[in-house]
């Protein structure tokens, strides 16, 4: 009979698997649209979703060495490499957001209208909180720094998704080009915060 544990690290595979596969469809259609339309914040969103898929994978690879009985030195080696992993790309999605944000406000950029972006967008919208919420949910349960950053980084992925969504909405029905540029800035006050925490976790993990 499974332990409460093993259930727990069955499900956060399960999360980590949906997650890497809706990473690469948002990644493929938002870079295919974004050059379609000329949004560079769509092919940022794109660029974005890399940076979670890399992070769903190297947290799909630490439980996998937990659910295959790895023993409990090597459980802990995966879980503070993926910390770090984790850590760094959310240091990533920072410098994502910053640099896009500005740019944008900068160059006054006004894509064309892109109903498939607002598609895109508007799905992730909807799937990100779930899967944050989930491992949010599992990390507790297995006091996992390493999920929990990853579900900072679905919750950061589904607010900018949010953005690019009402950005595109307002441009396209008002020429308000301005407003996912500055909710962009005001999120970062959030981000930089969970990044924060998670290098701490990574270096407190390390010295232990």
């Amino acid at each position: 009979m499974e332990t409460t544990r093993a259930v727990d690290i069955r499900q956060g595979l399960r999360i980590e698997v949906i997650t890497i596969i809706w990473m690469v469809i948002e990644m493929a259609v938002s870079i295919l649209a974004g050059i379609a339309s000329g949004s560079i914040l769509l092919i940022a969103f794109g660029m974005d979703s890399l940076i979670e898929l890399v992070s769903g994978a190297i947290l799909l690879w630490r439980l996998r060495v937990e659910s295959q009985n790895g023993d409990v030195e090597r459980v802990e080696r995966a879980e503070g490499r993926a910390t770090w992993v984790v850590a760094i790309t959310l240091a990533l999605l920072c410098i994502y957001v910053l640099v896009t944000a500005v740019y944008g406000l900068l160059a006054r950029s006004q894509p064309e209208p892109s109903p498939v972006g607002i598609a895109i967008s508007a799905a992730a919208v909807l799937i990100m909180p779930y899967l944050a919420v989930n491992k949010r949910r599992i990390a507790k349960r297995i006091h996992s720094d390493a999920l929990a950053g990853d579900a900072a980084n679905s919750i950061t992925c589904a607010y900018m998704a949010g953005t690019v969504l009402v950005g595109l909405t307002l441009n396209s029905l008002f020429g308000w080009w301005w407003v996912e540029n500055v909710a962009a800035l005001l999120f970062l006050v959030w981000l930089v915060r969970e990044t924060w925490e998670t290098f701490e976790d990574a270096r407190q993990g390390q010295s232990e």
